[in-house]
């Protein structure tokens, strides 16, 4: 048999784990792995593959990024081309992945990704080839696993950042604002911040006021406390507002997400003129070495993955639920996201603490 493995969407430490076990559990089989660069990407026009062996995978499982390369644009669907009069336009290039797969020989695909990679697999594998779909996110918002790789790792960077603002901001009586990422969740802000003891904590499941925030932090100064520590998704919002951008030249409508913390922070600070700083981890957060329990999980996915290769089980991705690796079908993650529940202990815990979430009393 002859497996394609690819890596898609922003890099998570762990994906060279996935790969290093997908291979190794390969080879232990007398199977091929031929590795497919930049996502699906590679599959286009002339493709761009390179057979991996255990020479390229020795010493991986403790490398952060990928070694077969990702992107966050690649689409098949709707590829980008620039017209003869120099204008863009989105081409359906799907047919091409579908008859360089065939070409190549693929039994299956193991694709690993966040939700737009699963999604392009979802669509691929209604193309009728061979997928199979790894749920790869720093997010942890994957709606079909209770965890992803990754996470673990992006929650020890943003938990060390915190402690080590914890410091200074004690010193120097300022509030200080960390913005994580969580586009749609808010793990990474609420474990973090409930681990590093945070005082106010702002998700996108919890839209949030600017005077709450402003209580909060003047009933802390009337307690004898003169700084706070305030952690911010990226995807937090105003309530009755949306999601804060800011310029970008790199992304096709000039802007991204971005700039929440800056914003909160300057608002807060016209109505209690109170010194401030911003932290933005960003890319921080998806680089180094993963975590033990990272690399563990990419493991566990990685096997599973190639054994349902094996199995011809097409269709269907690795998931993590009650502790046990099992494979769902995929049209399970294409749909939605997974939340932080305001119901759960997470947010319980949060309020029980003091905690401020943005919430009007």
């Amino acid at each position: 048999m002859r497996v394609g493995v690819l890596t898609g969407g922003g890099d998570a430490p762990g994906l060279n784990a996935v790969i290093r076990a997908v291979v190794k559990a390969a080879i232990r089989n007398d199977h091929e792995v031929l590795g497919i660069m930049n996502g699906f990407d590679g599959l286009l026009a002339e493709p761009l593959t390179s057979p991996l062996g255990l020479p390229e995978v020795r010493g991986l499982v403790r490398r952060g990024g990928t070694i077969l390369g990702t992107s966050n644009r690649g689409n098949p669907f709707r590829s980008r081309q620039q017209t003869e009069t120099g204008t863009w336009v989105e081409v359906d290039r799907s047919g091409e992945v579908v008859a360089n797969s065939r070409a190549l020989g693929l039994d299956a695909i193991i694709a690993i990704g966040g939700d737009g990679t699963l999604k392009l697999s979802h669509m691929l594998w209604k193309r009728n080839l061979p997928m199979i779909a790894v749920p790869k996110t720093i997010d942890n918002d994957i709606v079909a696993t209770e965890a992803t790789f990754g996470y673990d790792t992006a929650l020890g960077v943003a938990t060390d950042a915190i402690d080590r603002l914890q410091t200074t901001a004690e010193a120097h009586h300022r509030v200080m604002y960390l913005e994580v990422m969580g586009r749609h969740a808010g793990w990474i802000a609420m474990g973090a911040g409930l681990a590093g003891g945070a005082d106010v904590i702002l998700i996108p499941e919890v839209p949030f006021h600017v005077s709450a925030i402003c209580d909060h932090i003047e009933r802390r100064r009337k307690n004898g406390k003169h700084y706070t520590i305030v952690v911010v998704a990226e995807g937090a919002t105003e309530a009755g507002g949306s999601q804060h951008r800011i310029a970008s030249s790199g992304s096709e409508d000039g802007q991204r997400l971005g700039g929440i913390a800056d914003w909160v922070g300057a608002q807060v600070s016209a109505r209690n003129n109170l010194e401030y700083r911003v932290t933005v981890l960003g890319h921080l957060q998806r680089g180094g070495t993963p975590t033990p329990r990272d690399r563990i999980l990419a493991t566990r996915f990685g096997t599973a993955a190639l054994q349902a290769a094996m199995n011809g089980h097409h269709g269907v991705l690795i998931a993590l639920r009650n502790e046990q690796v099992i494979e769902v079908p995929i049209d399970q993650a294409v749909e939605g996201f997974r939340s932080i529940p305001l119901d759960g202990d997470l947010v319980s815990s949060a309020r029980a603490m003091g905690v401020c979430l943005g919430e009007q009393r």
